[in-house]
């Protein structure tokens, strides 16, 4: 993420350093922009998600109670099975603490479940994820500061043929502005998504439309999965404020509806004259970078995809690669 995210703010450094900064100062000035505007956006948006995140609980509960009562109260037979399989664990539960009474009655019952400790898991987790974010942003620090010092010592490692420093050197540009252009097709994209998002859900009336459609921009960076997550979610908030299955369905439906229309246009047009990628290609490397590092891996997929085709298409034994890869 800090290799990308640094490829990204580059350009923006280098056209500060044009303007005669010094290149720690525009780092720091680029730095200080992006992070100040974050923090801005998120504080403004703070309540409106705070008011989504206390709604979940009861909008679970709200929507399983209309589920029950639209099949006038029976349980299907997923419901059932689930019964039954918790009533054969339970038996078994009994015979194993029977038996284990029997062979060591002194030993002590499993602790009851403990609010505190779930309490502090959870804090330990979202410190980890803070100290995570610190390190990226450092790391992004660094690699801006740093400057091309990295690019030349790869050219230097590449070793004395002048032939393979200009395939380095043209690998390492075609890396750069693949990666470049994809970034500012994301942030077209996503950004185009968000705001038809926010016009969508103020036309059906839609509480805290400017953080769902926020929400939105930002889970649309993970391809495929992210619209079907925001349209989910979406559905169960205009449950939880309309009350009936009709709003949840055409939210849902017109969430999908925006993201098929950026998706099959915009970013399809775009992806195009980036790099001319085989979708069921990229489709297969997203499900394997997903499997590899989870929502890091769809997040990262496309980008390295990406960097393996160009790699491919400059180095003779990965041709085949390069092909498979392409259009």
């Amino acid at each position: 993420f800090g290799i990308l995210i640094a490829y990204t703010l580059n350009p923006l450094t280098v056209w500060l350093e044009r303007i005669r900064i010094p290149r720690l100062l525009a780092v720091v000035l680029v730095m200080a922009v992006i992070l100040g505007g974050a923090m801005g956006g998120a504080n403004s948006l703070r309540s409106e998600f705070q008011s989504i995140v206390e709604q979940l609980p009861v909008a679970t509960q709200k929507l399983s109670k209309a589920l029950i009562k639209m099949r006038g109260g029976k349980h299907d037979a997923l419901e059932q099975m689930q019964a039954a399989a918790t009533e054969i664990e339970r038996a078994a539960g009994q015979a194993a603490g029977a038996a284990a009474r029997k062979a060591a009655p002194a030993v002590a019952a499993s602790p009851p479940f403990s609010l505190s400790s779930w309490l502090w898991a959870s804090s330990i987790g979202a410190l980890a994820f803070i100290g995570q974010v610190t390190v990226v942003i450092f790391l992004v620090f660094f690699i801006l500061a740093s400057g091309d010092t990295f690019k030349r010592k790869l050219v230097k490692l590449t070793g004395p043929s002048l032939s393979s420093k200009k395939i380095t050197v043209n690998i390492l540009n075609d890396i750069n502005s693949s990666i470049q252009k994809y970034m500012f097709m994301l942030l077209v994209t996503n950004g185009l998504l968000s705001v038809l998002m926010w016009a969508m859900l103020r036309a059906v009336g839609l509480e805290n439309a400017g953080a769902w459609a926020v929400a939105a921009g930002l889970v649309h960076v993970i391809p495929y999965f992210g619209p079907l997550l925001t349209a989910g979610a979406l559905g169960l908030a205009a449950f939880m404020q309309f009350g009936n299955f009709p709003m949840m369905l055409l939210v849902s439906g017109m969430s999908l509806a925006v993201a098929t229309l950026i998706g099959t246009f915009v970013t399809t047009w775009m992806t195009g004259r980036i790099a001319r990628m085989n979708p069921a290609a990229v489709f297969v490397g997203l499900l394997f970078w997903g499997w590899l590092w989870g929502i890091s891996g769809l997040l990262l997929g496309i980008p390295m995809i990406v960097i393996i085709k160009v790699i491919s298409e400059h180095v003779e034994d990965m041709q085949p690669l390069a092909e498979l890869l392409g259009e």
